[in-house]
């Protein structure tokens, strides 16, 4: 299915190169040309060789098998047409359109790798782990070979891992890296009825956990109704499971088919599982001995390991989190960990982790794994993950350029591309500057604690006075090396053709005189003489800016501190670890919400965390959390949102049920920029690239179109296949 989403162009804005050229020239840096050639690209002429003697390939490296089937690339097609979706098929379309019958081979070190997943029993042989018809992945430019070690930095895990997480993640779908097809990955097959209110969802029948046990629709439904609509799970459904705030249903009316039923049209949601981090399964043969809803003895079954009931067995397990990348019992109750029947729980994954204390994880392949390449090769190439949890910035930096990561995305900012470039040569890395979807937003906290400042903050006049006091053209040139472009904060990003492109600049311009004016309107008088505004009670106003790296650029930061001084309200810059700000800011305790900000279309219609207060999840920017629990808690607690706020909130319902392109569709999505933009509940700053780096060993790594966490990072890109050329 093809969802118009994106127009790459009107994110580049450059090329690539002359991209780095600049960036390189501005910082004065001495950029040395380093030839960005994928190795092992393999011509028309070396691919039929290759075909040819594969005999003799599979003796000489170890792991290559000799297969029927050709071993075509994304770069050398040889003459096989595309299947249904770019660049992968089902094994029988495959086998047509090649002409071949598929021999299936393994990783020879599968059982050792094996071995060292707790809980997992011998393993069997090759054509009892993988499904009867198993997904064939198109490799970019080479059939790989086995082993080696992919060595990556984290923040740490609630703080920060989906980039290291897109490589190995999977769900029911996925986008192609067009970022406009959705394509099968976990599921076989999906078919909406004519109205968008049923999803029918096919498995491929014999897919496997990576212990080894049945994966089937039952483990779907229990996600749904064991997992998420369990209060003692989450107290409030998260708004994917729901449609115009009423929950769907899913049945399973046998092991490989999953109906979801709507209450309303949501054709988005397909989106949602093609981008979301969540995975709508889990595996209810581990998960399901500890829900009193499944197993009668689950308190008992959970006593007996040393947890003090069922539903603290699935927290230890599962993280009461939908984010699937929660500590493990290793890290969180490792005293248990020895008498365990599993260290963690079975994944779907490319790989599975094995070891997870304080300073990182450490993953193994998942021998269960449900793809193969196009010679029969099970994936994934690649041994073994090593992750290792780093936040201070300039660390990063210095072992990316020192030569000890084989990929990075997340946490980089631009600032740091000069010594990137710089030591591209030295550290055996390419670097790719690639366009943001998000923007850098700031959102004053208009449901502050502090009663002085709630008020202050949630006058329109004051973030307006705020927003134009920003020279956001001298930010790009110091911050962003010119390469980016100043812009309000309009929730979509692209965006969307109903909406008024007069929204991008709104109250972007840069007046300081017209910002001084409504603080004066506002009472916020210097009254001691020092330069500093006070609040009109007559207290001091000190905005303390904490921020995280991972989130939004310190210059950005710093930059915005200077502006609002300049108007006479001072602040107190400080870097605190993503853990700290999304902690201080869950719990209402920041004055600004500072983090990366936006989404495609494609994603809100089938999410709509950006439009609903506190407008985003833990790990994003939120604001307005007194907002949030009203809604919560239908009206009795928390405070109510003013109308603009509901009428948001209606606006995305009709938004995501409504046909596209049609008068509803367009007006609300209208309104919801219209409101989100000028409210100035979040203000924009500037939209710019971010660097990427991978190892120029690392083989089928190819370029991205983003640098974003909207598209899951290189969940697109297809991080399966990659190898390392060792």
């Amino acid at each position: 299915m093809t969802v118009n989403v994106l127009n790459c162009g009107d994110l580049a804005g450059h090329k690539t190169t002359d991209l780095i050229y600049r960036v390189a020239a501005l910082a004065r840096t001495r950029t040395k040309r380093v030839n960005r050639m994928r190795m092992l690209q393999l011509t028309k002429g070396e691919n039929m060789k290759r075909i040819l003697l594969s005999g003799v390939a599979a003796i000489a490296l170890p792991g290559m098998a000799l297969a029927n089937c050709p071993a075509i690339t994304v770069a050398d097609m040889g003459g096989v047409a595309q299947g249904a979706y770019p660049q992968q098929y089902d094994l029988a379309e495959f086998e047509a359109a090649a002409g071949c019958s598929m021999a299936f081979s393994s990783n020879p070190d599968a059982a050792a790798l094996n071995s060292r997943i707790q809980g997992n029993g011998a393993l069997p042989a090759l054509a009892d782990r993988l499904p009867s018809e198993p997904l064939v992945m198109i490799p970019y430019d080479a059939v790989g070979r086995y082993g080696g070690q992919l060595d990556v930095l984290s923040n740490a895990t609630e703080a920060g891992t989906s980039d290291f997480l897109s490589v190995r993640h999977v769900s029911l779908l996925r986008y192609s890296d067009d970022l406009q097809t959705i394509v099968p990955n976990v599921a076989k097959s999906f078919k909406w009825n004519e109205d968008f209110t049923q999803l029918t969802i096919k498995l491929r029948e014999g897919h496997k956990w990576s212990d080894g046990a049945p994966f089937t629709s039952e483990d779907i439904v229990f996600y749904h109704d064991n997992l998420m609509l369990d209060k003692n799970i989450f107290e409030t459904p998260k708004d994917y499971i729901t449609v115009a705030g009423e929950a769907m249903s899913v049945d399973a009316p046998d092991a490989t088919t999953v109906i979801f039923n709507l209450p309303a049209p949501k054709p988005g949601l397909i989106a949602h599982f093609a981008t979301h981090y969540s995975q709508p399964f889990q595996p209810k043969h581990f998960l399901g001995q500890f829900h009193p809803d499944v197993d009668s003895n689950a308190d008992a079954n959970a006593q007996a390991l040393g947890f003090e009931n069922g539903y603290a067995a699935i927290k230890a397990y599962y993280g009461n989190s939908d984010w699937t990348d929660t500590p493990t019992p290793m890290l969180s109750n490792p005293d248990l960990v020895a008498g365990l029947p599993k260290a963690t729980y079975p994944t779907l994954e490319s790989h599975i982790v094995i070891a997870d204390t304080p300073e990182g994880r450490h993953f193994v392949a998942n021998p269960y794994f449900f793809q193969v390449d196009p010679t029969g090769q099970q994936l994934p190439y690649i041994n073994e993950f090593d992750e290792v949890y780093i936040n201070d910035n300039e660390v990063r930096i210095l072992k990316i350029v020192n030569g000890e990561v084989d990929y990075k995305a997340q946490s980089l900012q631009l600032a740091s591309a000069p010594i990137l470039l710089e030591n591209q040569e030295k550290g055996d890395y390419t670097v790719h500057l690639k366009p943001e979807i998000t923007i850098g937003a700031l959102g004053f906290n208009v449901t502050h604690e502090d009663p002085a400042k709630r008020e202050v903050f949630g006058n329109i006049d004051f973030r307006r006075a705020m927003s134009i006091a920003i020279n956001r053209s001298e930010m790009n040139e110091i911050g962003f090396f010119g390469q980016g472009t100043p812009r309000a904060y309009t929730g979509f990003s692209p965006l969307p053709a109903f909406a008024d492109a007069s929204m991008e600049t709104y109250a972007t311009e840069y007046d300081p005189a017209a910002a001084n004016a409504l603080l004066d309107g506002l009472g916020m008088a210097d009254t001691d003489g020092d330069g500093i505004r006070e609040l009109p009670n007559g207290d001091k106003l000190v905005l303390n800016l904490n921020f995280s790296t991972q989130g939004i650029a310190g210059q950005t930061v710093e930059l915005a501190a200077q502006y609002w001084r300049d108007v006479g309200i001072d602040s107190v810059v400080k870097e605190v670890t993503p853990d700290e700000y999304r902690s201080a800011q869950s719990s209402n305790k920041l004055d600004v919400s500072m983090w990366r900000k936006g989404q495609p279309l494609a994603i809100v219609l089938g999410n709509n965390e950006l439009w609903v207060p506190p407008y985003e999840n833990y790990f994003g920017n939120r604001n307005a959390m007194l907002w949030a629990e009203w809604v919560d808690s239908n009206g009795s607690a928390g405070e109510e949102p003013p109308a603009w706020a509901k009428q948001m909130m209606e606006d995305i319902n009709v938004l995501q049920s409504a046909e596209a392109g049609s008068n509803a569709f367009n007006q609300a999505g209208a309104r919801m920029v219209e409101h989100m933009t000028k409210e100035l509940l979040f203000i924009g700053t500037v939209i710019a690239p971010a660097p990427m780096i991978h190892r120029n060993n690392l083989i089928n790594f190819t370029e991205t179109k983003t640098h974003s966490y909207e598209y899951y990072r290189t969940y697109p890109y297809r991080a399966t296949p990659w190898w390392l050329d060792e």
